[in-house]
């Protein structure tokens, strides 16, 4: 006979504690009661003594005993009582199944994931039927698949139900947390047994050459030869926007050289019509990778696969997909009679198509970007729009006054229209002043106030108040800089640069090419979720356990991360010889422990119950004893009118 949850000096110190006040309420019980009784009953004799009534004895000592009793058969309840040795009482196990991507290769007919699930089941079947197990499926998380449970029908349909993940394994935080759960269960620990092949990319650390004194590995052969993708990498080239650069890593996880083809494909999103872009011939060393490079030339969106063939027994990490954006470009109306003023500084960016119109060719409803250098249409443009030097009259901006021969005093360098100019000394012969409104961006300044405004309305304006290239202005640097910022405000894309990469599921990190602020980065989900990252220096480290399409804007720069591939762990975990192997032998069975804390329960209530039955009931019927008090006795009779 032992106590499950307390100790036998636990359960003695709580029940001494609980005896010494219920004895000290029967000693000190005293109520008082509201009497209505003759006035004359209080003249007492001065010399009479005072009379003070003190319980020296419990009146109903099997009451007392009865509480006393009750109390105890619920603390028992409490701790647990059970017949039989603790060595009888059932173990908490808790079960590591792997599934991590890996799981997924095939041997012979038969997944690695099969072979762990039929062991798993055989392990389950040996353990006694009194010991409960938590199953948790480990791949790049340690996620419990079920609490710690006796039922044998719950255990089976979770591990029949387990399937290979897209992430490697990370034995030391299934480890650790199967260590946790164990101490918190309550329950003497049992066995950790860890089912699966092992292969892992976190090696060397405290956990796994010092595993847990109860671990018991089950492995899983996986003598298999793969050669899989491992990295893409596709950027736009420097000198020719038009022209994808690609890089193509693959890796040889076996143990034997191996000549695969690695070739590249293309087609339209709608995936017919493909053709093959270029192909290559390669030998994969044992346990090395092998990095090609391809040249890819297009403007238009589409869909680039890689693949690596022939195909092994892991055929997932065989081909990745990249969807490639198409190249942006900006349609610009320009009406002016003098159109080479503005050419040179809108021939600069290839990805612009400027059309240029006299201002009697006018048509409010052009799209992409109107440019009206010193002319005032009849009726505003409907898309946006920059105004050159506008006549005072109808200006967009109104006009404040006129200046000549000012001096630049400042630019608003927070905005992204003037973000890198710098003008020291530079003075324009004249210039109109605008009268911005709330919410206007002054852009560049003159002491008598603004000569450029932007307004982030919709459609958006910016306003020029004088033309840069009838003023000193054009020998500036500012210029060109000037007109590259106006078209990245009004079009972000058409100077953004992509990124395109295809890696496996996991943890990711990312080199940018910037420093960038935290602030000015965000990593984004397919759907548009945020993902939480952490940014050092200019290494980005966030975590995707999904296959999909993650997005990191940084700055000027987009990122599309590509998480289609598995992660396969490229290390092997021996376990030390000092660790259990193998499904154990079926243990005989032996004698069971009894649970007695039901009727322990069942009896303090009853008892609980009898005593307030018998006594409670007539205790409150009980006449309390008067008090005798001393008073003083009058006198004469006056006195006791007084």
């Amino acid at each position: 006979m032992y106590f499950l949850n307390l100790s036998l000096a636990q359960f003695l110190v709580i029940f001494g504690g609980i005896s010494t006040l219920a004895v000290a309420l029967y000693l000190l019980d005293r109520s008082r009661r509201k009497q209505v009784v003759s006035t004359l009953r209080f003249w007492v004799s001065a010399e009479q003594p005072t009379v003070v009534a003190r319980r020296r004895r419990i009146q109903q000592p099997w009451s007392l005993v009865l509480q006393l009793a009750s109390m105890a058969l619920l603390l028992l309840a409490l701790a647990q009582l059970r017949f039989g040795s603790p060595e009888a009482a059932g173990r908490d196990h808790v079960l590591v199944l792997e599934t991590s991507a890996w799981m997924g290769a095939r041997s012979g007919n038969r997944t690695l994931m099969d072979m762990a699930r039929d062991r798993a089941l055989q392990y389950l079947r040996v353990l006694p039927r009194r010991d409960r197990v938590m199953l948790v499926r480990a791949d790049a998380l340690a996620t419990p698949a079920t609490a710690f449970e006796p039922d044998r029908r719950k255990l089976e349909g979770a591990i029949v139900n387990s399937r290979p993940g897209s992430t490697a394994l990370n034995l030391e935080q299934a480890l650790a947390f199967a260590r946790r759960v164990q101490a918190q269960g309550g329950r003497r620990a049992g066995e950790i047994a860890f089912i699966g092949a092992g292969r892992t990319s976190e090696l060397g650390t405290a956990a796994l050459t010092t595993p847990p004194p109860n671990l018991r590995v089950i492995p899983v052969p996986d003598a298999i030869e793969n050669s899989g993708l491992r990295k893409i990498g596709m950027r736009r080239a420097t000198a020719d926007t038009d022209l994808w650069e690609i890089y193509v890593s693959a890796r040889n996880y076996g143990v034997r050289p191996r000549t695969v083809t690695l070739s590249i494909d293309y087609g339209p999103p709608g995936g017919n019509g493909r053709v093959v872009a270029g192909s290559r011939r390669i030998t994969l060393e044992p346990g090395t990778d092998n990095e090609q490079r391809f040249e890819f030339r297009s403007r238009a969106a589409g869909i680039l696969g890689v693949s690596l063939t022939p195909h092994d027994a892991f055929p997932d990490d065989d081909r990745a997909t990249l969807e490639l954006p198409s190249q942006p470009t900006l349609s610009v109306t320009v009406y002016t009679t003098e159109p080479e003023l503005l050419r040179p500084l809108l021939a600069a960016t290839p990805r612009v198509a400027a059309v240029y119109k006299k201002p009697s060719e006018y048509s409010p409803a052009d799209k992409g970007l109107v440019i009206l250098d010193r002319f005032i249409p009849p009726q505003g443009p409907q898309a946006e729009s920059v105004w050159i030097d506008p006549p005072a009259s109808g200006s967009p901006i109104p006009v404040r006054t006129t200046v000549e021969q000012a001096m630049f005093s400042r630019w608003d360098t927070t905005h992204p229209v003037a973000a890198g100019l710098r003008t020291k000394d530079y003075r324009l012969e004249k210039a109109s002043v605008f009268a911005t409104a709330p919410g206007d961006a002054r852009i560049a300044e003159v002491e008598a106030g603004p000569v450029i405004v932007a307004r982030p309305d919709t459609p958006k304006i910016v306003a020029l108040g004088f033309h840069p290239a009838l003023t000193s202005m054009r020998y500036e640097l500012a210029t060109p800089l000037l007109f590259a910022n106006l078209l990245r405000w009004f079009v972000p894309e058409l100077f953004r640069r992509w990124e395109l990469s295809g890696g496996s599921v996991g943890a990711v990190k990312l080199e940018l090419e910037q420093d960038v602020a935290p602030g000015n980065v965000r990593v984004l989900t397919e759907d548009g979720t945020a993902l939480p990252f952490t940014l050092r220096d200019r290494t980005l480290h966030f975590f995707s356990g999904t296959p999909g399409v993650v997005r990191v804007l940084a700055g000027d720069r987009e990122y599309v991360n590509s998480l289609a591939l598995p992660e396969v762990g490229d290390r092997k975990w021996e376990a030390p010889p000092e660790v259990r192997r193998g499904i154990p032998r079926a243990q005989p069975l032996a004698q069971t422990s009894s649970d007695l804390w039901p009727w322990l329960a069942l009896g303090g209530g009853a008892g609980l119950l009898a005593e307030w039955l018998l006594f409670a009931r007539f205790r409150r019927a009980t006449p309390a004893q008067p008090r005798l008090v001393r008073r003083r006795a009058p006198e004469t009779v006056e006195g006791i009118r007084r």
